[in-house]
């Protein structure tokens, strides 16, 4: 069944509610719920793919120029994302989870706004931007210790930054990249700190994709909220789950990669129906 984009009311909740009432459902988030909280997401209207290219991990890992490009970026981008704050379809799923109705929660952002909201088991298909890991020795370290040290070593580098990236670097141009100063690992000193996020071109961890596919495995149903379902990481669970007749339900705004695979699709903001939707069932 396949909704208008009409508002969160009548027959698209209706299909909706029938769907996630039934229970065991796993939830797969995508970039469109966090863009009510001033996070933009990669391929909506005003998608960052649309203005700039994200990093990769080839980049990331064999160029050191590339590397310190992408934490002075980061460095001024990470203050934007500690202030970001859950909205309320965040908390609408949180609620959900709270009344025993979803059997799972997969999310592909890395802004950890599902876990402020109130969420719990989450399940970070791609990591999250408040940890880094260290590419030399593997150590893993909060992101709040890191931000202390480049504090302290670029007191005076603060430049505005208009535009912030769903992956946590902000737009800065090339010129005052040279004035910041990175830091190296405190364990072993080495200067190949990354955030613990999977970058472009980078392979999400076996056990994690396993784990995600063992969700779809048992679940009721798969709704999906607000992911094109462009890239494979996160269409693949729609995939697996068409092909065990898991009924799927696909709430975004626009067109994604997974609609002939929806028995249910709801075109309308997040903002709107996830919270009508936890009145009806959570309330």
């Amino acid at each position: 069944m396949t909704l208008a984009p009409s508002a969160a009311t009548g027959t698209a909740l209706d299909a909706l509610a029938d769907l996630v009432a039934d229970g065991d459902v796993v939830v797969l988030s995508g970039a469109g719920l966090s863009t009510d909280s001033g996070i933009p997401d990669y391929r909506g209207a005003t998608g960052s793919l649309r203005r700039h290219t994200p990093m990769t991990y080839q980049t990331f890992t064999r160029d050191p120029r590339g590397r310190h490009r992408y934490w002075a970026r980061s460095f001024v981008g990470w203050r934007q994302m500690r202030a970001a704050r859950p909205n309320d379809g965040h908390r609408a799923v949180a609620e959900l989870q709270g009344a025993g109705l979803l059997a799972g929660l997969i999310t592909q952002n890395v802004d950890g706004l599902h876990q402020a909201g109130g969420a719990r088991d989450v399940v970070e298909l791609h990591g999250g931007l408040d940890r880094t890991v260290c590419l030399g020795c593997g150590d893993v370290a909060g992101r709040e210790a890191l931000d202390e040290r480049l504090r302290a070593v670029n007191p005076d580098f603060g430049p505005r930054a208009d535009e912030i990236n769903p992956d946590g670097d902000a737009e800065l141009p090339d010129e005052v990249l040279d004035g910041f100063t990175m830091v190296g690992c405190l364990a072993c000193g080495e200067d190949l700190l990354k955030p613990d996020v999977v970058f472009f071109g980078e392979t999400v961890p076996r056990d994690r994709v396993d784990h995600c596919f063992s969700l779809v495995d048992r679940a009721g149903s798969l709704l999906v909220l607000g992911s094109s379902l462009t890239v494979m990481s996160g269409y693949r669970f729609v995939l697996h789950a068409a092909k065990l007749g898991v009924p799927v339900a696909i709430c975004t705004v626009g067109p994604t990669r997974g609609d002939a695979r929806a028995d249910v699709r709801v075109d309308a903001p997040l903002g709107e129906v996830l919270p009508a939707l936890a009145a009806r069932l959570a309330g």
